[in-house]
C-alpha cells in the first residue's frame, strides 16, 4: 500500500472544530495529526467582532498570519498587547500564554502550534 506524500487538504473539506474560542466565533483543524501531520499544525480562526479565544499555552512555539481583519493578541503571562492588522504574523515562545480579540470588523486568523499539541485534539 502506498502512501499519500503530497496531500491537498480542501477548505470545503468537512470541518473539524476546536475547543480555542471563548466568544463570538469559531476555530477549525485545518492541518493536524487527524490528516496524518506529525510535525505542524495548521487551525483556522474565524473571530466575529469582538470575538475571543481562550487562553492558549501549548508546550511548543506557536505561529499566527492575520488573513484578513484585525485583531489584538495579548501575552497572558506579560500583559503586553499588539494590534494586529491583515498581513501581521505573530511568534509566541513555547509555554507562553495569549488570546486574540477581533477588531470592530471580525478577523480571520491562520497557524498553531509546531509540532501539533496533542491537548488540543482530546
Amino acid at each position: 500500500m502506498s502512501e499519500d506524500r503530497v496531500q491537498v487538504v480542501r477548505g470545503s473539506a468537512e470541518p473539524v472544530p476546536l475547543p480555542l474560542i471563548e466568544s463570538g466565533g469559531e476555530a477549525l483543524a485545518v492541518v493536524w495529526p487527524g490528516v496524518g501531520s506529525q510535525h505542524r499544525s495548521l487551525h483556522r480562526l474565524l473571530l466575529e467582532p469582538g470575538g475571543l479565544t481562550i487562553d492558549l499555552r501549548h508546550p511548543a512555539e506557536s505561529v499566527y498570519y492575520v488573513r484578513a481583519g484585525s485583531a489584538t493578541v495579548t501575552d497572558g503571562d506579560g500583559g503586553d498587547q499588539h494590534a494586529l492588522v491583515e498581513g501581521s504574523m505573530v511568534h509566541v515562545d513555547p509555554s507562553t500564554s495569549h488570546r486574540f480579540q477581533a477588531g470592530e470588523d471580525g478577523a480571520e486568523i491562520v497557524g498553531g502550534p509546531c509540532p501539533p499539541d496533542p491537548s488540543i485534539y482530546e
